[in-house]
C-alpha cells in the first residue's frame, strides 16, 4: 500500500484548486480568477485499491503585500515541511515568469521530491510545451515533468500514477470514510465566498470574509444563515446591489451548489456586515468561535 502527503504549490491562480477538485472528482476547494482565492490549507483524501494520497491544497505563494499575504505564505511554508512529495504547478498558458521562479526558490532546498506539473497545456501548441520543458529541466532537477489540463482532466490519471511512485510503503493514514479536513460550515462559507468573488469581479477584493452563523440540518431540509464581512460600506453596497439584486443572485447561486452538496432542499439567508478594522474583525470572529485563517 502506498500512502502519503502531497502538497500542491505554485503562484496564485495557476489551477491548484481545480486540480485537486478534478482528482477527487468533487468540488472541495473553491475556484476564482482572483489571486489568493484559497486562504486555508485544505486536505483532500484520494483512495483507490493500492494507495491513499492526502492532497494538500495551499494558498498561492507570492510576495506579500499585506498581513493577509504574509499569513498565507506562512501557512504554505509550514505545510511543505511535512509532506512526502511536492507538486510544483505552473500555468504554461500565462507563461512561466518571475512568480514561478520565486516559488521554486522557496521549495528547492526542502529535500523533498518535486514533480513539475505543467497546467493548461491544452491551450498552447505542443512545440511550445517542449520548449518550456527544455527550459525548466535545466533550472532544477525535477524528479519528473508531467503536462496536464486540470480543467479538462487531460493526463490527470497519469499524474496520479506518477505520484504513487514517490510515496512510502505504509498503511493508510486515514480511514476510508475520511474525505477532507474541512468542516461543513467552512465548506458552506467558502461556496458563498466563491459566488461573491464570481459576481463582483474586480470590485471586491479577495479579503472578503464569509462565515456561517447558524446551520440546522433536518431530514429533508437545511437552514443556513450566513454573513458576508467587508471592510468598507462602499463594498457592502456593491455586494447588496440595486434593490438587493446582487445579494439575491449570490444567494441563489450558492443555494444551488449547496443543494447538490447536501442532497436536499437548502434555505439560505445571507447578510452583509461592515467591519472596517482588522482588530475588530478578529475580535468579532473570536466571539463567534471562528478563526477564518485557521478553519
Amino acid at each position: 500500500m502506498k500512502s502519503g502527503f502531497v502538497s500542491i504549490v505554485g503562484r496564485p491562480n495557476v489551477g491548484k484548486s481545480t486540480l485537486i477538485n478534478n482528482i477527487l472528482e468533487t468540488k472541495l476547494a473553491i475556484v476564482s480568477k482572483k489571486a489568493q482565492t484559497t486562504r486555508n490549507v485544505i486536505q483532500g483524501v484520494y483512495n483507490d485499491s493500492d494507495s491513499q494520497i492526502v492532497f494538500v491544497d495551499t494558498p498561492g505563494i507570492h510576495k506579500p503585500q499585506n498581513k493577509l499575504g504574509s499569513i498565507l505564505n506562512k501557512k504554505t511554508y509550514h505545510m511543505m515541511d511535512n509532506v512526502d512529495l511536492i507538486l510544483f504547478l505552473v500555468d504554461v498558458f500565462s507563461g512561466v515568469g518571475k512568480g514561478d521562479m520565486f516559488v521554486l526558490d522557496k521549495i528547492k532546498d526542502l529535500e523533498i521530491p518535486i514533480i513539475l506539473v505543467l497546467n493548461k497545456v491544452d491551450k498552447i501548441p505542443k512545440l511550445k510545451i517542449l520548449e518550456i520543458i527544455d527550459k525548466l529541466k535545466d533550472v532544477y532537477p525535477f524528479e519528473e515533468i508531467v503536462p496536464i489540463s486540470a480543467l479538462k482532466g487531460d493526463n490527470v490519471l497519469e499524474l496520479v500514477k506518477v505520484i504513487k511512485k514517490y510515496l512510502p510503503d505504509q498503511e493508510k493514514i486515514f480511514d476510508d470514510n475520511t474525505f477532507t479536513n474541512i468542516s461543513t460550515k467552512f465548506y458552506v462559507s467558502e461556496i458563498i465566498r466563491e459566488k461573491v468573488l464570481l459576481f463582483t469581479e474586480k470590485e471586491v477584493p479577495h479579503s472578503v470574509t464569509c462565515l456561517v452563523e447558524t446551520l440546522s440540518e433536518e431530514k429533508e431540509k437545511v437552514y443556513i444563515q450566513a454573513l458576508i464581512i467587508v471592510d468598507r460600506d462602499s463594498l457592502k453596497k456593491i455586494i447588496i446591489g440595486s434593490n438587493g439584486s446582487l445579494i439575491k443572485k449570490i444567494g441563489e447561486s450558492s443555494r444551488l451548489d449547496l443543494e447538490e452538496y447536501f442532497g436536499k432542499k437548502v434555505y439560505l439567508e445571507t447578510f452583509v456586515k461592515t467591519i472596517d478594522n482588522w482588530r475588530e474583525k478578529e475580535k468579532y470572529l473570536k466571539e463567534l468561535g471562528i478563526d477564518e485563517l485557521e478553519s
